[in-house]
């Protein structure tokens, strides 16, 4: 006895984990314009090492024992009609719609087309490039641009790199110095020059870029790790533009709902709930989410259950890997200066595997 229908727009961290949630107690549809799951976390070595392009990809079919996974994009809510409507005109009736479009990152963190064989074609593009390049140019210094820099590093101790970021500090984000601190003397000491305060964008030639200041820069590849975007063009073209903050995001209430709108939920990196927009705190919201949709649609009756509020998570473990074996992990300690985890912790929490046996036991899979 299924409770209704759910959609879930969108198959990443969050998705995933609230549609497998509520599948024993609604209809599910999980839809994505990927037909595997992209594994993102595992992205950036996938770009740098041969042997890692495929680790990424873990296929949705045992994600889900009853409910269903649709392979197609999604272009409008219908909320008259109560449809999710998708590019090729299929319409798919929904109770509750749940908007877990996420972020679109910048290359190598992102699936280039819908197919295994066409992300995997740019992995190995990547990979190539950065196997012969002289000089590779990294910009933004937060977890993303850090961990890529050492990864190319290792993989390349002969290559040039460089990683240019825009503020005083690496790894700002964390409100503390001595992870940024701790990872510019590991940087340094793998002789990756490290420049702050720089502000960059491409030259003019092919190759060259340049900084606020004017100093020009010559690499033969650049990466970008300069933030992301949430996914949702898509609804201001559909007209719910009015759904969006000025950033994009989807706004959202303390029960993860869209304001108003007491059947349309918002997970993970696509709404503006302010919190680090990490893997953990979109698993944490999906789990908040599943509960409310289920309270929600057995709102009569005396299975009747309250809705949870969701508190953002300010204390999230941030764990950045320099390749396989180091890295360091940052434990923010309440009321206080954060604890700062080094190597052999890192490398057993995430470095080695790069959590790709969790998620694979996720959607099903055993974690080999």
């Amino acid at each position: 006895m299924y409770d209704g229908d759910v959609v879930v727009i969108g198959g990443g961290y969050a998705g995933v984990r609230l549609a497998r949630r509520l599948d024993d107690t609604a209809r599910v549809t999980l839809v994505d314009r990927k037909e595997v799951f992209f594994h993102r976390i595992a992205s950036l070595r996938a770009g740098v090492h041969p042997e890692w392009t495929h680790t990424p990809f873990i296929p949705y079919d045992r994600l889900l024992r009853h409910g269903r996974v649709v392979t197609g994009k999604a272009v409008r809510v219908d909320t008259a009609e109560r449809q999710v409507v998708l590019a090729a005109g299929e319409r798919l009736p929904y109770d509750v719609v749940v908007i877990a479009t996420g972020a679109d990152y910048p290359e190598p963190a992102r699936f280039t087309g819908t197919t295994t064989e066409e992300a995997a074609k740019s992995f190995a593009e990547h990979q190539r490039d950065i196997a012969t390049a002289g000089h590779v140019l990294v910009v933004g210094g937060g977890p993303g641009g850090v961990e890529l820099s050492a990864e190319i590093r290792l993989a390349r101790p002969d290559a040039r790199v460089t990683l240019a970021h825009s503020g005083p500090a690496l790894l700002d984000s964390t409100g503390s110095p001595r992870p940024g601190r701790k990872a510019l003397a590991w940087l340094e000491s793998h002789d990756i020059e490290v420049r702050l305060d720089s502000f960059m964008s491409p030259g003019n030639d092919y190759g060259t870029y340049r900084d606020a200041r004017g100093t020009v820069i010559e690499a033969d590849l650049s990466f970008w790790a300069t933030g992301t975007t949430p996914n949702t063009l898509w609804l201001r073209l559909a007209g719910h533009g009015d759904w969006l903050n000025g950033a994009g995001r989807v706004k959202v209430d303390r029960t993860l709902r869209v304001e108003g709108r007491p059947d349309v939920f918002a997970v993970g990196d696509v709404n503006d709930v302010s919190e680090l927009k990490i893997t953990p705190a979109a698993l944490a919201q999906a789990d908040i989410a599943a509960h409310n949709i289920r309270a929600h649609l057995r709102s009569s009756g005396k299975h009747r259950r309250e809705p949870r509020r969701y508190r953002p998570i300010r204390r999230i473990p941030l764990i950045v890997p320099f390749g396989s074996a180091d890295g360091l992990t940052v434990l923010p300690v309440p009321g206080g200066e954060s604890a700062v985890l080094g190597s052999r912790t890192t490398a057993l929490a995430k470095a080695k595997s790069l959590m790709t046996p969790y998620m694979r036991r996720q959607l099903g899979y055993t974690a080999a």
